[in-house]
């Protein structure tokens, strides 16, 4: 079902942004616009890893190292491999905020990272809770999904802002494009809305997504209330990872890094917390079913 919904809402994207090119009457201009947006996040897309590590001074976990980076290693070991998955970069991040994130452009080039926060108030079961989810974004492509989607929007945003000059000098005419410069204007200005609010819900998706799948995955039995367990400790620490500045890694987050007031709230990229743990619940009482089911 969530596939299905991520699979509509792109479609709607896609026909919001033809709809905006066809407003702007050029063809041309359209798979101008397209083009510029795909490059750019063609390049975001295959340097994201190391740009968005760099940005959080992350260092890389080697293997055999001790203490908590040690027990991170062998955690996201140990998932990889029982799901036979390639071993991702492991990396921890400089902070006191808890959180954790995965990047890369597919699983061969995958890299996960966590803070020091989160290795501090996490015990081992809702740390594989957290890598689980991780390494779910990685299996289900999720990095990919959202280069398409940023594309997407990115080229709204790009054909919108030339169809507002437009209708303001008065570019365009009725005759021209079927439709005046006002309906051209309130076009050129809700839509760059509504791709970001599509943006934001496909976002949410893939995050119940993870969950589901990151939870079964994360250790034999699963280890979906461990992965509550931690999203409640997240949200309940005293240091938060607020990107109100630059929201744009915001979506990479397990947990919303926003402060969450006002706007930042309306496009927050992640399920409200009670949410994803009434659906966590209900995943593990199934797993628990599941599991009575097949032993008889």
């Amino acid at each position: 079902m969530n596939t299905m919904k991520v699979f509509l809402m792109m479609t709607v994207l896609m026909a919001i942004f033809m709809a905006i090119g066809y407003y702007f009457g050029g063809q041309n201009g359209m798979i101008l616009a397209f083009a510029i947006a795909a490059v750019m996040n063609f390049i975001a897309y295959w340097a994201s890893d190391k740009m968005v590590l760099k940005m959080y001074k992350a260092r890389e976990v080697q293997a055999g190292e001790r203490g908590k980076p040690g027990l991170l290693y062998e955690v996201v070991r140990n998932i990889a491999t029982l799901n036979g998955m390639p071993m991702p970069r492991v990396y921890v991040i400089p902070t006191k905020a808890p959180n954790a994130f995965a990047t890369g452009r597919n699983a061969e080039h995958a890299a996960v990272a966590a803070t020091e926060g989160l290795l501090e108030i996490l015990d081992r079961g809702e740390l594989e809770g957290v890598m689980g989810h991780e390494l779910a974004h990685v299996k289900n492509k999720d990095m990919l999904i959202g280069t398409v989607a940023a594309t997407l929007v990115g080229a709204i945003g790009i054909l919108a802002s030339i169809a507002r000059w437009g209708a303001i000098f008065g570019g365009y005419s009725r005759d021209e494009r079927g439709g005046g410069g006002i309906g051209l204007l309130v076009t050129a200005l809700l839509a760059p809305f509504m791709a970001v609010l599509l943006q934001t819900a496909i976002s949410r998706q893939r995050e119940y997504k993870a969950d589901a799948i990151g939870g079964r995955i994360a250790a034999p039995g699963g280890r979906h209330m461990q992965l509550a367990s931690a999203l409640k400790k997240i949200h309940q620490a005293p240091y938060r990872l607020n990107l109100d500045d630059r929201p744009g890694t915001a979506n990479l987050m397990i947990a919303n890094p926003l402060s969450g007031r006002g706007l930042s709230n309306l496009f927050s990229t992640h399920p409200p917390l009670d949410k994803r743990l009434a659906r966590l619940e209900e995943h593990a009482q199934k797993s628990v079913y599941q599991g009575y089911a097949g032993q008889r």
